[in-house]
């Protein structure tokens, strides 16, 4: 039996997922009626309903976010970044200009208000549209799905890296991932942000010391040649499935030289779910 979950209505672009025969007779507790700043009218039906869970899977995927690749799996599949607000750039950049040249409370500044405001708006709706469709694939497909703890609070703070970062949106897609996962009854694994998952060969375990971000592709001593990401997403499949089978926690003893994987500890450094913030 599904637990019994309120479910929002869907606004432009997002696709949760939900069967909608399930909604087919549910009386809406609440309608609102709202317009966003592009002029664009939204009627939003809070419904009572309940959500089936899916069926089991033995299956379990590592995800490694990245901006070449917006994700990598552990199964070696990658996700193109489509980086939305970079192809809109100079059209908003048009845009703006356009705004600035209008007189300051003019009927022609509100419509050149209004042109960005859309720009931005079909930004938001085609990065939703996409993060809805990669999170509802990878829930559906799999029982345990294991991610990284990431800062994106901190990160966005590097000014050369801060654009392409928010145009990636990693914590909507963990958003996203969290209330899916509670929905269909999958386990959502989250690891530490200090495991080094990059550094980490997915093969043997030996630590490398130092691994800049230019470097993308590197050859153990073991002789096993890695992709950075895909070895990256290796290692966090294998940390959370650790977590699960016995407890362990991601982060390697600073005292063992060339760490391991996965050591015992009293407090568990990934834990199922997502830590508030």
């Amino acid at each position: 039996m599904g637990s019994s979950r309120v479910v929002p209505s869907l606004q432009a672009g997002e696709e949760t997922g939900v069967r909608t025969s399930g909604l087919t007779n549910a009386p809406p507790s609440t309608v609102t009626v709202s317009r966003d700043s592009a002029g664009r009218w939204f009627v939003s039906l809070l419904c009572q309903s309940t959500v089936a869970a899916l069926p089991p899977t033995g299956a379990a995927v590592g995800i490694d976010a990245g901006l070449d690749h917006l994700l990598t799996l552990s199964t070696g599949e990658k996700f193109s970044n489509p980086r939305h607000e970079r192809c809109d750039r100079v059209r908003l950049a048009k845009a703006q200009r356009r705004l600035a040249r209008k007189t300051r409370g003019s009927a022609n500044r509100e419509r050149a208000r209004v042109a960005i405001a859309r720009i931005h708006a079909r930004i938001s709706d085609r990065r939703r549209d996409h993060m809805h469709k990669i999170t509802t694939r990878l829930v559906r497909e799999n029982q345990t799905l294991v991610i990284e703890d990431l800062t994106v609070r901190n990160m966005v703070k590097n000014r050369k890296l801060a654009r392409a970062i928010s145009d990636a949106a990693w914590r909507e897609f963990r958003n996203m991932l969290e209330y899916k996962a509670d929905w269909y009854g999958r386990d959502l694994i989250v690891v530490d942000r200090w495991y080094p998952s990059s550094k980490v060969c997915s093969e043997c375990g030996a630590l490398t010391e130092s691994m800049p971000l230019r470097v993308r592709s590197w050859t153990c001593s073991c002789g096993v040649s890695h992709d950075r990401d895909i070895n990256a997403a290796k290692n966090l499949v294998a940390a959370g499935l650790a977590v699960t089978a016995c407890g362990a926690g991601v982060r390697p003893q600073r005292s063992t030289p060339g760490g391991r994987s996965a050591t015992k500890q009293e407090n568990s450094t990934a834990k199922s779910g997502i830590p508030a913030q």
